[in-house]
């Protein structure tokens, strides 16, 4: 049971919510898909088996940063294994994907085994050597990319109408701005383990500032290219905190495990509350700018 809840805890749940969010995307309530029972296998399969795949292989090439690194240890931003725990971690990641791989395939044929097969091999550029892309600064945010191939996962598996591409673009941008959040976060053991990424390059203040960047732009593409106001609006709320968190409240300083915590809890909250209105409204399947 310890065994199983470290293995959890490497998933990192409080960071589950990219993966479902971006796997809900394409679904309308029109198609009432929470009918399906394949539905719900994808869905299980963007938590805890996606997300230890992601995870599990950046942790089995991480060790020493995570072990520098003051907000790991939890179930909000993973574990803080040895390198005996992470040994095995390889090997169980395949345990746990081979499966659906096998399952996903006879469902929906070759190009999902593609799809998936692609989605491992990102998977591996980014943290095995001598690629190893998550220390090739910018190219370990562009690379992001990736999380976006879950709603292509997500059309294919479902049999939905595939995504336009200003919505494509947008997700894009989400998972750009959501990874940058991590890298300000580790921007101290990062720099402790001798990794290399934006953050510990260009520093503190301006990878916000180029965070908040990414922000305004998602809330510009929301709010004319899809109408989306009140998507737009939660995304004006965060960027006028982080305007105040750049110059006034925190600066160039860390934040403290308490306040990483919370930030924490507030993105998942965000995260149920933006799902729920996208399933609602689905605004991001229409574009009103066609060009």
């Amino acid at each position: 049971m310890k065994k199983a809840l470290h293995d959890l805890k490497i998933s990192r749940p409080g960071l589950w919510f990219p993966t479902i969010w971006i796997y809900l995307v394409p679904f309308s309530l029109e198609s009432n898909f929470w009918e399906s029972n394949l539905f719900w296998i994808g869905l299980l399969f963007v938590t805890f088996p996606l997300n230890y795949l992601v995870y599990g292989l950046n942790d089995y090439n991480d060790q020493k940063a995570d072990e520098l690194n003051e907000r790991k240890g939890n179930f909000i931003f993973g574990a803080k294994s040895s390198i005996a725990q992470l040994v095995s971690v390889p090997k169980k990641v395949a345990i746990v994907i081979i499966p659906f791989i096998i399952y996903f395939t006879i469902i929906a044929g070759y190009k999902m085994l593609l799809l998936l097969l692609f989605m491992i091999v990102i998977n591996i550029v980014y943290n095995f050597k001598p690629f190893r892309i998550k220390e090739r600064p910018p190219f370990e945010i562009c690379i992001q990319i990736g999380y976006v191939f879950t709603a292509f996962f997500s059309v294919l598996l479902n049999d939905l109408n595939q995504l336009p591409w200003q919505t494509i673009l947008y997700l894009t941008l989400f998972a750009f701005q959501a990874h940058i959040a991590g890298e300000i976060m580790d921007i101290e053991p990062d720099i402790a383990a001798g990794k290399k990424t934006t953050a510990t390059l260009i520093g503190r203040k301006k990878t916000k500032l180029l965070m908040l960047f990414l922000l305004l732009v998602e809330t510009y593409i929301l709010s004319v290219w899809f109408n989306d106001f009140i998507l737009a609006g939660f995304l004006g709320v965060f960027s006028a905190w982080l305007i105040l968190d750049v110059f006034i409240f925190f600066k160039e300083k860390p934040y403290n495990l308490f306040q990483m915590k919370m930030f924490g809890f507030a993105m998942n909250l965000s995260a149920i509350l933006s799902m729920i209105w996208i399933l609602y409204s689905g605004k991001l399947l229409n574009p009103i700018l066609l060009f």
